[in-house]
């Protein structure tokens, strides 16, 4: 009998035992909990180590100054404006025609020169006709002396009446009376002749010539003007509170002795280069501005102020005593509250509330909030904040 081979007819294998099935489930359970892990994990780790690695941030770069302390007066500023001590309106006394202009716009003139010629004629022949009425009133006077000299003598032999005599003494009297008013006349016509050469009443600038020759003019026509030279007055409005201020610094002589001293500024001077004093002050508070005038007086040996000009005046209102300066870049504002930022030792920086003053020198006056020495933030506020470390570098 033949057997059957093996690969023709293959046996069929045995069913794997359930044990074996189990742990394979596992390893694969295990396996996928480890992938994962690792995809939950890693991203984590990562940064961990990037964080872990990135360098440190530099200080922040600053700008310093150092509070400085002086010993200063306050002062409060005030608008004036800048006057000639003396300023003269040239007008014609007398009406006519002008026959010539004898000065150059904006030439200093002396007191007495001639200015404007108006023509002369007819003052001139009012003058001729004054002198020959007086010549006329000496004859009458002559004449009525020799009769009231003879009317004695021929009253004493009665040759005349009394009546007569009173008559004769009657007109010398008002041949003398006429002789006076002929008299006044001729001076008044030689006024008026003197007239015509209008003459600068004082010496000073004057301005150009408004009216110019070939016009007729009268008293009412502004021919030009003249401004006086060298000292310059300046008035300004003062209020009452710096006003009172001001009056008890003086009463109580906490200013000096002497004149009250100022200083002043035009236009874009810087400081204030101009040193005057005060000169003057109204009587009475005006009642709708509560202001008063003060006059002061200021040397302007160079004429570089010229009437009109706007000035700026500082007025003391404190005896001399020390003061906290600031740069006014150092100065923040947070809401209504003003800060600056101080760098400590360490150099962290420290958020200080502080006072303000009035502006002195070019800087602001701090009145409480920091001490003297202080190093202040000037460049840079808006990069640091309280706390923060810093790189200062002093301002120079």
């Amino acid at each position: 009998m033949n057997v059957p081979d093996r690969d023709e007819y293959p046996i069929p294998e045995a069913p794997e035992p359930k044990s074996r099935f189990h742990t394979r489930l596992a390893l694969m359970l295990v396996g996928i909990g480890a992938v994962a892990a690792g995809v939950y994990y890693g991203p984590r780790a990562s940064a961990a180590e990037s964080k872990h690695e990135a360098p440190a941030m530099a200080p922040a770069k600053v700008t310093v100054s150092t509070v400085e302390q002086q010993t200063l007066a306050e002062h409060r500023e005030l608008i004036g404006r800048v006057d000639a001590r003396e300023t003269v309106e040239i007008r014609p006394r007398v009406p006519g025609h002008i026959d010539d202009v004898r000065f150059q716009a904006g030439s200093v003139v002396e007191k007495g020169d001639i200015l404007f010629v108006i023509d002369p004629r007819q003052y001139r022949a009012q003058v001729d006709l004054a002198a020959a009425a007086v010549e006329r009133a000496k004859v009458r006077v002559g004449i009525a002396e020799s009769e009231a000299k003879r009317t004695g003598s021929l009253l004493a032999t009665r040759a005349v009446s009394v009546e007569e005599s009173d008559t004769r003494n009657s007109r010398l009297a008002e041949a003398r009376t006429d002789l006076s008013a002929a008299e006044a006349t001729l001076v008044s016509a030689k006024l008026n002749l003197e007239y015509t050469e209008v003459r600068a009443p004082i010496r000073g600038k004057v301005n150009r010539a408004l009216v110019t020759a070939g016009n007729l003019v009268s008293s009412e026509n502004l021919l030009t003007t003249v401004v006086s030279t060298g000292d310059v007055y300046v008035y300004a409005d003062v209020d009452e509170n710096t006003a009172l201020a001001f009056d008890r610094l003086r009463r109580e002589k906490k200013m000096g002795e002497g004149q009250l001293m100022v200083e002043m500024q035009v236009g874009d001077e810087k400081d204030y280069p101009h040193r005057g004093f005060i000169e003057s002050a109204d009587n009475r508070v005006d009642a709708a501005t509560g202001t008063l005038v003060y006059r002061m007086i200021f040397s302007n040996e160079d004429e570089s102020l010229v009437p009109g000009l706007y000035a700026r005046v500082r007025l003391p209102v404190s005896a001399p005593a020390p003061a906290l300066l600031v740069s006014e870049r150092s100065i923040g504002t947070n809401q209504s509250q003003k800060f600056v930022l101080t760098v400590k030792p360490d150099n962290t920086v420290a958020y200080r509330t502080v006072k303000l003053g009035p502006v002195l020198q070019g800087k602001r006056v701090i009145r409480e909030g920091i001490e003297p020495g202080d190093r202040v933030i000037v460049n840079g506020l808006q990069r640091v904040t309280a706390g923060m470390i810093v790189d200062p570098a002093v301002a120079n």
